[in-house]
Parts: C-alpha cells; structure tokens; sequence
C-alpha cells in the first residue's frame, strides 16, 4: 500500500467455529456445534483462521474471513425496535467496532492489533442469509443486506486480537457510516 490513512478500531469479537451452525431449513433449527469467542485468532496466508470452518476450503480461500461492524448491528435492532443483538449471532468472524468495510471491498488493507499485523484483501460483500430472521428476529434478513460486512482473503501470517487496534486503509473511510447499507442491487427475495 503507497497511500494509507490509519482508523483507531476495536476487535470486540473474534469467533471459531470448526462447523456450521446455519444449514438446512431454519424452522428445524442451528446445530449445536462449538464456538469460541477467542481473545486472539492465529491466520495463514492464502488459508484462513486456524479452526474456523472455512480454513483451506478451496471454495472460500477469497472469502474465508468475515468481517462486521457492530454499529451495523445496532442500528439494525434499533430500526426494527428490539434489544441490540449479541454479536456473535451472525456469525461473522472478525466483530469491530469503529470500521466502515464496505469501501475495503477489492482492496488489500491492514489490521493491527497486539503488536502484529495482518494483511487481508477485501472481497465481497457478507450477504445476509434467511436464518437470521430465525435466530436474530423477524426482519433482520432484509435490514441486514448492504451492511452484513465483508469476506476477506487472508494475504500474510499473523495474528489478530482482540481489544485496541488499528485498521490500514488504502482509502480514505468514514468510521461514523458504519453503520449505512451499501448500495444494494434489487433483489426478488421479500
């Protein structure tokens, strides 16, 4: 990166989990399956967060770590009148506070946090899925699209923590639109 500008975050949540809660038909609902809420995550290039169910899937190695803003999240449950939700629910991996992502989308940017960096390139939008009308509440799926977060690509080893960090933007962000939708595209989904 030539040109950075540098954002004061916080890493309130990075979660682990070795497989899907979300599959199948919502109304039978999320599996059981272990999840942590770790203090520091280890990553590897080209791979992911060690443990995460996305590590090495060929099919995620673009996207195999989820970013989202908290203030998306909470200007979600404030719009549809209901206690602020626990931000693990969504299951996305890397929870800041203080990041507008949508503008890191194809661009390689940095986190710093605990004395170590890791560089990430933005890929595409985090959509929604319909669980999250199950498990979170009745019209958080479409409330969340535009503003679901981000999936990235992992492009150097590191390790990231949880508490005070710093995210290395190429482009210039606006932290206090953290939580605005995107530009969402239509979509025939109700």
């Amino acid at each position: 990166m030539t040109t950075s500008f540098r954002y004061e975050v916080e890493v309130l949540h990075l979660l682990v989990s070795p497989a899907h809660a979300y599959f199948g038909r919502a109304r039978d609902g999320a599996a059981d399956v272990p999840t942590t809420d770790a203090d520091r995550v280890d990553l590897v290039a080209g791979k992911g967060i060690v443990g995460d169910r996305f590590f090495g899937k060929a099919a995620h190695m673009d996207a195999a770590v989820t970013l989202m803003a908290v203030e998306a999240l909470d200007a979600i449950a404030d719009e549809l009148g209901v206690e602020h939700f626990d931000p693990l629910l969504p299951r996305r991996n890397v929870i800041l506070r203080g990041a507008q992502l949508a503008p890191l989308v194809g661009e390689e940017f940095a986190l710093e946090s605990g004395g170590d960096t890791v560089t990430l390139r933005g890929g595409r939008p985090a959509h929604p899925c319909v669980w999250m009308d199950r498990v979170m509440a009745p019209g958080v799926h479409s409330a969340m699209r535009g503003r679901g977060g981000i999936r990235c690509q992992v492009l150097s080893d590191g390790v990231l923590h949880r508490g005070p960090a710093v995210l290395v933007s190429p482009v210039p962000l606006e932290p206090g639109q953290a939580h605005v939708p995107a530009l969402r595209r239509a979509t025939r989904l109700p």
